[in-house]
């Protein structure tokens, strides 16, 4: 039997596209050194990849507040304390979310009503600290499994060891 998820995509053909992805954004990225930009094409080309993503960009952080950095998608909040909302609460515990229902989520911040699902990737730099974190929203529910959070994991270190050098 053959998976296929809401966007009409077999998990076969999500693994293959995350890959291509994946090789897309080392070229893309590769010996660029400054990071709008860098977050800029990830985020757009992350969105262009895959149609069910409503939502894509990076939130920065400074001191305690994750502001606003480069996306694709419709107007977003402008900040965000850390420890509220998927992504603060991802930068306070360090670790990835995915979120079946947005409005299952306690204390979910709503920039969209039409956002139903999200994930998000903490991005490290050279020292481990948390620096930004991928948001990725989509209008359906349940658009964010295993297989998401490994590759978007995966291009999120990649980005990481690009800016930020171990």
């Amino acid at each position: 039997m053959i998976f296929i998820n809401e966007c009409g995509m077999s998990e076969k053909d999500k693994i293959a596209a995350y890959q291509l992805l994946l090789k897309q954004i080392e070229t893309l990225i590769e010996n660029e050194i400054e990071p709008i930009g860098v977050l800029a094409n990830v985020s757009s080309a992350i969105h262009q990849t895959f149609a069910d993503f409503f939502w894509t960009g990076f939130y920065l952080l400074q001191d305690k507040t994750l502001r606003l950095g480069p996306f694709q998608g419709t107007p977003a909040c402008y900040s965000i304390p850390v420890g509220r909302g998927v992504c603060g609460t991802a930068v306070a515990e360090n670790r990835t979310i995915v979120v079946p229902d947005v409005e299952l989520f306690p204390g979910h911040i709503a920039c969209s009503s039409l956002s139903r699902s999200e994930i998000v990737v903490p991005l490290h730099d050279g020292n481990q600290k948390v620096v930004a974190v991928l948001d990725i929203d989509s209008t359906n529910l349940s658009t964010f499994d295993s297989t998401d959070q490994l590759w978007l994991e995966k291009i999120v270190e990649l980005v990481a060891r690009q800016l930020y050098p171990y």
